[in-house]
């Protein structure tokens, strides 16, 4: 049996297309997750503030329902970033912590604030999961990170709306 040949037009010019074309999606995945973990930063730093204003009990809630959810999924976002450059040979960030909310907003903006700003970021996954890419580029440690931090903050904003109903009770 005679083995297949190329389809015609296939050579050197498609192949350079094909490896341009995955090194810009691959650049594209690392520039979303990047912009993904630099909202979780942000949330952190306005639920950071909102602690600050807090009676203890309260505090104490919000840690665990949104604070710890976050700080996990933040730190997803960054490893798998991190791994995800280094496994493409891409160039890799640091992510410095953001600046604290003003709290003149007072607590329940703040938690407003953190609730859209997570949004932002799970519509970002959410959209770079729908685009294909993490498959096109056949990364299954990065589809597995994306889903770890999207399953992270699925429930942040049930969780601040309980949070908010009850504050100043």
């Amino acid at each position: 049996m005679r083995a297949k040949s190329a389809p015609m037009g296939w050579g050197r010019a498609n192949v350079a297309r094909v490896t341009y074309a995955t090194a810009d999606a691959r650049q594209q995945i690392l520039d979303v997750l990047g912009q993904a973990a630099e909202h979780l930063g942000v949330a952190l730093a306005q639920l950071g503030a909102a602690h600050e204003l807090l009676d203890e009990h309260m505090a104490e809630r919000l840690e665990d329902e949104l604070f710890g959810p976050v700080k996990l999924a933040y730190g997803r976002a960054r490893r798998g970033h991190a791994d995800f450059a280094q496994r493409h040979e891409l160039p890799t960030r640091t992510f410095e912590p953001a600046l604290p909310a003003a709290p003149s907003h007072g607590a329940k903006g703040l938690i407003e604030a953190a609730a859209d700003t997570v949004s932002a970021c799970d519509g970002e996954l959410a959209e770079l999961q729908d685009s294909m890419l993490p498959v096109e580029v056949g990364d299954a440690p990065l589809r597995a990170d994306l889903e770890q931090v999207r399953r992270g903050i699925a429930d942040f904003r049930t969780h601040a709306r309980e949070l908010l109903r009850t504050l100043g009770r």
